[in-house]
This record gives C-alpha cells, sequence and structure tokens, in this order.
C-alpha cells in the first residue's frame, strides 16, 4: 500500500473512532499525521481519557482498518469518492473551513466544543468540491415551514443559482428542500450536506431530491457510506454549512431550531449571516428574530438584492426600496402647501388659498401657473381645483 493510500484509509478509520470535529484527533493529525495519529489511538495512546474509552468501544466492534478498506470500496462501488486535505479538489480556499475554530463561550454540548475542520468529505457528483463551493450561499430554516418560508426559500434560491452562485444546505423537509429545488429549477449547482453517508439520504421523502441533486450537483457528508443519520450530527455538519459558504440565511426557525445553530456558528466564524424576518405571530420565525435582537452581527435581509450585498463584491448594493414616484414628490414646501390647501373636492379662489396656504396672492398665483403645467390643478371659472388623477373633470362640491 502506498503512502498516500496508507493516509486516506488512516482518515477514513480515524473518522470511524472518533466523530468529526474531535478537536485532539484533528490536532494529532496535525501535529504527526493520520497514519501516526491512527497507531497512536489504538495502541491506547490517546490525550484524553474519554477518547480513549471512545476508540476502546469502538474497536470491540471491529477492527478500524479493516472497517475503513470496506468503507472506501463501498464508496467505489457507490460510484462516490474520498476527498481528503492532500487532494487537488479539497476547498483549501475557503478559509474558515481549512482553519475552522469556534468559539463558543458557555456552551457545555459536545457538539458545541468538538467543532474542528474535517479530516475527509465523501462525496458524490461530478463537480469538484472546491469549485463547488467558492461561491456558494447557505439557505437554511425550519423543517416545518410555513408556505411564506417556502416560497421565500425557493425565490432566494432560485436568484442565487441563476446568478451561478452554489445553494448549499442540509437536504432535510421544509426550508431545506425549497432553497436546493429552487436552484435546481434554475439550472443551477446546490449542494447538499448530510448527517449520514451519501448513500443513505434521509428524509427518505426526498430520495428523488438527492438523487437529482447526485446528478446535477453535489452530495457531500463526514461519514461513510451507510451511517446512519443520528441526532447530534445533524449538529456536527452544521458547522461545515456554515464554514464552507461566504454566508448563511436563515429564512425560517422555530425557538429550538437546528438552523439557527448553524446561523450562530456562521456568527462565530465571522462570515455573513443574514436572517429573513417574517410574521410576529408565527412560531417558525421566533428563532429568526431573536438572532436579530440578539447578535448585531446578523443582517436582515428581505430578497435576493440584499443577499448579494452581503456575500457578492464590494460596491454591489441592494437599491433602497422606495414607493411609486409622483410629480408632487419634486414639488418645494410653499407649492406643496398650495396643494394642501385646497379641497379634496370642489374649487378654491386665490385669496382663500392664499390664506389657507399663508402666503402672499403673487406668490400663489406664480405657483398655481406651475402647478396646473404639471397637471396638478385645474383652473376654472370660480378658482382653482384638485385635477384628478385619472383625467376626469373635478368633482362640484
Amino acid at each position: 500500500m502506498s503512502t498516500h493510500e496508507e493516509s486516506r484509509l488512516a482518515r477514513v478509520a480515524l473518522t470511524w473512532l472518533a466523530e468529526p470535529g474531535t478537536r485532539s484527533v484533528y490536532r494529532l493529525v496535525a501535529e504527526i499525521g493520520p497514519v501516526a495519529a491512527l497507531d497512536l489511538l489504538l495502541d491506547g495512546g490517546a490525550p484524553q481519557e474519554d477518547l480513549r474509552n471512545t476508540v476502546a468501544a469502538r474497536t470491540r466492534a471491529g477492527d478500524p482498518r479493516a472497517v475503513a478498506a470496506e468503507a472506501l470500496r463501498r464508496t467505489d462501488r457507490l460510484g462516490a469518492r474520498l476527498v481528503t486535505p492532500d487532494d487537488d479538489e479539497w476547498p483549501t480556499t475557503v478559509e474558515q473551513l481549512r482553519h475552522l475554530r469556534l468559539d463558543l463561550p458557555g456552551k457545555q454540548r459536545r457538539v458545541d466544543i468538538e467543532t474542528d475542520p474535517p479530516l475527509c468529505f465523501w462525496v458524490r457528483g461530478s463537480w469538484r468540491l472546491d469549485e463547488t463551493l467558492e461561491r456558494s450561499v447557505a439557505v437554511v430554516g425550519a423543517r416545518a415551514a410555513t408556505p411564506y418560508g417556502m416560497h421565500v426559500a425557493t425565490d432566494l434560491a432560485y436568484g442565487l443559482a441563476d446568478r451561478e452562485w452554489t445553494v448549499v444546505s442540509g437536504g432535510a423537509f421544509g426550508i431545506d428542500a425549497a432553497a436546493h429545488r429552487g436552484a435546481l429549477n434554475a439550472g443551477g449547482l446546490t449542494v447538499a450536506v448530510l448527517a449520514c453517508g451519501v448513500d443513505r439520504p434521509y428524509p427518505l421523502g426526498n430520495t428523488a431530491l438527492f438523487d437529482r441533486i447526485a446528478e446535477t450537483g453535489l452530495l457531500v457528508s463526514e461519514w461513510p457510506p451507510g451511517a446512519e443519520p443520528l441526532r447530534p450530527r445533524f449538529l456536527i455538519r452544521n458547522r461545515v454549512i456554515a464554514a464552507a459558504t461566504r454566508g448563511t440565511v436563515l429564512v425560517e426557525a422555530a425557538a429550538r431550531s437546528g438552523a439557527t445553530q448553524t446561523t450562530r456558528r456562521a456568527l462565530a466564524l465571522n462570515k455573513r449571516a443574514m436572517v429573513v424576518p417574517g410574521p410576529v405571530t408565527s412560531a417558525m420565525s421566533v428563532g429568526a428574530h431573536e438572532i436579530l435582537r440578539a447578535d448585531s452581527a446578523a443582517r436582515l435581509v428581505t430578497g435576493l438584492a440584499q443577499v448579494l450585498e452581503e456575500v457578492g463584491p464590494i460596491g454591489e448594493l441592494a437599491p433602497v426600496p422606495r414607493g411609486p414616484e409622483h410629480p408632487a414628490d419634486l414639488l418645494d414646501d410653499d407649492a406643496r402647501s398650495i396643494l394642501e390647501s385646497l379641497p379634496r373636492r370642489g374649487t378654491l379662489g386665490v385669496d382663500d388659498i392664499a390664506a389657507r396656504a399663508g402666503l402672499v396672492v403673487r406668490s400663489v398665483l406664480r405657483t398655481l401657473a406651475m402647478l396646473e403645467e404639471l397637471s396638478l390643478v385645474v383652473r376654472r371659472e370660480d378658482g382653482y381645483a384638485l385635477a384628478d388623477p385619472a383625467g376626469h373633470p373635478p368633482r362640484s362640491p
């Protein structure tokens, strides 16, 4: 076996021995390499007792090298591939993925502490992993999404894909699936980052969607083929979604949603974290609104242009929302006062207009002539009246 093959086998074995993100394992690999790190762990030399216990428990279930070899054979049969930091397509330009470090003070759970970079990825699809993630945005949200959230996610993903951005999500029901479908409908790239093997799509109801993604985009996982979608793995994979993309858009999220965790990881990595507001009466927007309230770095976005302003080149600013323009918008204060002085119905003489507007008659006459040219007022025998926007003659009182 060549050194390269031995290194790949060791990375797979280490991923099986300890869940991805385990800090002590990643540091051992960085210091002494994957092969030596595997030898050390199998000899009982893990630096922490809990890791030694984990390794001992796993090795009772099988030989890690034999398990890894079978995983690689299964990968080949599936038509997938293993991508490691030694491969050309490893996304080295995604700085936060290469140096993934999360500072989450006060957190006690393992998934919030063991957040180091991946040792390897399983990839299903023909696109290169690095090129696919180089210009990517994550769109995440609630599984039990509302029609409003589904509509927003689909539109955002379609617009991003149409502008040649890769849409990344987790493949779940609700917002994730809407984001993937929006990108697919635009003929663009989408990536599903899974919490199980790339041959074991979860949820099963999205199997057809995963097949479409594999044909035109990528399925990506840190777990080998056949790995089960255990609950903690969804939280573990969220750090990859946050780190591998230029920004994360949270469309809908309840108070205890995994999607809010993805957004908080993006914030911890100093990545662009964007939140779409929802109805204050919707339980599916409570978590999203709380992020906006609690973290000033989170940005409120209401459409594609604002998302592109956050993740695109400097200077790509979203237009300021404006209502329809009216001729009266360009008037000075005197002209506005005269218009406000005119009754909604009927006419008014010049002297009465001057008195109501608090202006001298000469100024009122000059301004009325200008307003008449702009078709904002009409002159009658008994005075002036407001012009009807529809072009009908003003009605008499």
